[in-house]
């Protein structure tokens, strides 16, 4: 590893939400942890890349072997703090057979005929995946109470259902790693405005956007209450700087790896003699068969 980008200290503790955080303190124009320079950091999340592409190896040669594990990744933000940049660049890094993308918009039309937690559960990862949630579980606390769609009392309850929710999936055996992105207001309009500017951008422009971020305050608001409520022992939530979208690539890879590294992953023991196998192949190839 290059000496010029390394972790002054680990994401997992700068980053973790924990009591008395303060959403509205947060600067998501800082790199907490790390000295190093953009350069430094893509440089960095190569190497660690490497070893996360091992270790999800690893982890889908286990489901394959009857192993019941696997990794759920919850992705937050408000529009434009690149949730689907995560998506392509960190995951981006290891094998895509072993990864289950799932974006959550508005229900449908049969997911509302649903518990809300229907739909998640149609989604979860199967064993030895990765599961990526671009948004998640939390829309039912954050859009659908800043726009008032159930009444308070309904939507206060889902805290605490959540958690116990989180915490029977992590006991079945789904490892539930929890990052918000967190874009300051301005960098958002910059970059919202950066898509009318680019053709390429323009798919991804939605004048919905500029609603959504009349609600801004709100949603702040929103966002504290779940950090609040829902920053557990079990799932905790890690809050990303996302104005510099490298540092915040960076970060979640070093979240994820580390977190692999921590569930003692090896390869499958072999269900056949080895050795029996390697004399028939040695046979062949006597034989030029």
């Amino acid at each position: 590893m290059s000496k010029h980008a390394r972790w002054d200290a680990s994401p997992l503790e700068t980053l973790r939400v924990g009591p008395g955080f303060r959403l509205a303190d947060f600067d998501a124009g800082s790199t907490p942890g790390f000295d190093g320079d953009e350069d430094a950091g893509e440089e960095l999340m190569q190497e660690r890349g490497k070893n996360l592409a091992d270790l999800q190896e690893q982890l889908y040669a286990e489901g394959r072997a009857d192993g019941t594990r696997s990794v759920l990744l919850v992705l937050q933000g408000m529009d434009t703090a690149g949730k689907g940049g995560i998506v392509r660049h960190v995951m981006g890094m290891v094998d895509p057979q072993g990864v289950q993308v799932r974006s959550f918009g508005v229900p449908t039309e049969e997911e509302r005929a649903h518990h809300y937690l229907w739909r998640i559960e149609q989604a979860l990862p199967q064993a030895g995946r990765i599961g990526v949630f671009d948004r998640s579980h939390y829309e039912d606390v954050l859009v659908v109470r800043v726009h008032n769609l159930v009444e308070p009392e309904v939507w206060g309850e889902r805290y605490d259902e959540i958690n116990e929710w989180e915490l029977r999936r992590i006991g079945q055996g789904t490892k539930v790693i929890k990052c918000a992105l967190v874009v300051s207001k301005d960098t958002q309009l910059d970059r919202l405005e950066e898509r009318l500017h680019r053709p390429d951008k323009f798919w991804k422009y939605n004048p919905g956007d500029l609603d959504e971020r009349a609600h801004w305050d709100e949603y702040m608001e929103a966002y504290q209450a779940v950090f609040d409520n829902c920053s557990t022992e079990a799932a905790p939530w890690y809050a990303i700087p996302a104005n510099n979208k490298w540092f915040a690539r960076l970060a979640i890879t070093e979240i994820l790896t580390t977190e692999f590294e921590g569930m003692g992953l090896t390869w499958p023991a072999a269900d056949f003699d080895v050795e029996a196998e390697k004399e028939r192949i040695a046979a062949l190839r006597a034989t030029g068969e």
